[in-house]
C-alpha cells in the first residue's frame, strides 16, 4: 500500500484538537451514573433546538431512525407514496420502506445534484403523502420550491439533513420550511460522535411528542408503555455532540476554505466541480468532483497516496437490494445515474492541512492533463 499523503478522514486529529473538552464531558457522564435518557441528552436536545432555531429536538439512535420515526409520526401508512431522489445514500429510501411507504425516486438537478423540484411535481399522485429532499454533500436543496409544492398538494416535507448541518439556503434556514429535519451523528459527519447517533428537529408539537414515545418503547413515563421501539441517543454521545456543537461553525468555515482552495486549483481542469448557488452556505460534508473516467482517476490517486472515496457510486434503483414492485418506483433519472457513475470525493475535513490539499490538487491536475 502506498503512503497516505492526503487522508480522507481526520477523526483522531479532531479529537486531539479539543481533547480536554471531550474528555471532561465524557468523564462527567461516567461519574454521573446516568447513561441513558439522562441530563446530558436533555441538555444536548435543548442546545440543538436552540442552534437550529426550532421548538424541539429529539435524540435518536441514528440518522436512519430519525427518518422513519418522523415518517411514522407524520402518519405514513402502507401504500402511501413518498418522493425522494435516486442519488442519495440507500437509507433515505430504506427509511420510507421501513415505515411502510413506497419510495418514488425522481431525478436530481444536474448542477446542484439535489432533487429537481420540477421532477417532484410530475411524480405526484393521489397516493403521495410526503417529500424528502436531501441536502446532498452539504448543499441545501431548494427548500422554497419544495415547500411550495408541498403546500400546493397538501404534502408533508421532511429534510434529510444527514450531511448538511450548519448550512442554509438563499433566504431560508433548515427547519423553517419543513415539518421535520433529520440528521445523523455518525463519526463521518460534520457534527459526529464517536460512534452513531441521530436527531429530529421540528417546530411541530405533535411530531415531537410521537417521536419521543416511539423512540423509547412507546413510553414517556416509567413502566407505562404503548407501541414503540428502542432508538435512544445515549448520554455519552450526547455529551460529545454538545461539545462539538460549539465548534461546528468554525469547522464549517474551514471546510469552506478548503473547498475554495480546491475549486481555485482545479478550475482549469476538465473535472465537473461542486456548485454553490448565490446566497447558500454549502458546508462541504463532501467535496465531490465528476469525471467520465472516474474509475481510472480513482485508481491513480489512490496509488499516489490521495485517499479518495466514492459517494454514491450505485444509485438506489441500481442496488441489488432495491425492492421493485409495491415498495418502490423509479422515474427516468439520467442525471442521478451520471452522478453515480462519475462521482469522486476528495479528502475533506477541517483539520486537513493546506499542504495536503495542494498535494491532492497537484495529483488531480496532473491526471487530468494526461487523460482529458
Amino acid at each position: 500500500m502506498p503512503e497516505v499523503r492526503a487522508p480522507f478522514y481526520g477523526h483522531v486529529r479532531q479529537y486531539h484538537s479539543i481533547k480536554k473538552e471531550l474528555d471532561d464531558a465524557i468523564l462527567k457522564v461516567l461519574e454521573s451514573g446516568q447513561y441513558v435518557m439522562g441530563p446530558a441528552l436533555k441538555q444536548f436536545e435543548q442546545d440543538l433546538a436552540s442552534y437550529f432555531g426550532t421548538e424541539h429536538a429529539v435524540g435518536v439512535a441514528n440518522g436512519t431512525d430519525a427518518l422513519w420515526l418522523s415518517f411514522m409520526a407524520l402518519g405514513l401508512k402502507p401504500g402511501d407514496e413518498v418522493i425522494t431522489t435516486a442519488n442519495t445514500f440507500f437509507a433515505t429510501a430504506e427509511a420510507i420502506w421501513i415505515a411502510g411507504g413506497k419510495a418514488v425516486l425522481v431525478d436530481c438537478d444536474p448542477q446542484t445534484r439535489n432533487i429537481d423540484p420540477a421532477q417532484i411535481e410530475a411524480a405526484i399522485t393521489p397516493r403521495t403523502k410526503g417529500i424528502v429532499p436531501v441536502h446532498l454533500y452539504g448543499l441545501c436543496a431548494d427548500m422554497k420550491a419544495v415547500s411550495q409544492i408541498g403546500k400546493k398538494h397538501n404534502l408533508w416535507v421532511v429534510e434529510d439533513n444527514a450531511q448538511g448541518v450548519d448550512g442554509y439556503g438563499a433566504g431560508f434556514k433548515q427547519g423553517e420550511l419543513s415539518d421535520a429535519v433529520c440528521t445523523s451523528f455518525i463519526i463521518q459527519k460534520n457534527l459526529g460522535t464517536f460512534g452513531d447517533g441521530g436527531a429530529v428537529v421540528t417546530n411541530r408539537n405533535d411530531v415531537e411528542a410521537v417521536i419521543r414515545r416511539l423512540r423509547n418503547h412507546g413510553s414517556t413515563q416509567r413502566s407505562v408503555h404503548s407501541f414503540g421501539f428502542n432508538s435512544r441517543l445515549d448520554d455519552i454521545h450526547a455529551a460529545i455532540l454538545g461539545v462539538k456543537l460549539k465548534h461546528i461553525t468554525k469547522w464549517t468555515d474551514r471546510r469552506r476554505e478548503i473547498a475554495a482552495r480546491y475549486t481555485k486549483g482545479l478550475q482549469s481542469t476538465s473535472f465537473r466541480l461542486p456548485y454553490e448557488p448565490e446566497g447558500y452556505r454549502h458546508v462541504y460534508h463532501l467535496y465531490v468532483i465528476e469525471t467520465p473516467k472516474r474509475n481510472e482517476c480513482e485508481k491513480c490517486l489512490l496509488e499516489q497516496g490521495v485517499d479518495v472515496k466514492l459517494h454514491y457510486p450505485i444509485a438506489i434503483h441500481q442496488q441489488d437490494g432495491y425492492p421493485w414492485g409495491k415498495l418502490a418506483e423509479v422515474k427516468a433519472v439520467p442525471n442521478s445515474e451520471r452522478n453515480a457513475a462519475e462521482c469522486l470525493s476528495l479528502p475533506m475535513f477541517p483539520e486537513l492541512t493546506n499542504e495536503e490539499v495542494d498535494y491532492t490538487i497537484e495529483k488531480c491536475a496532473l491526471w487530468d492533463r494526461k487523460n482529458r
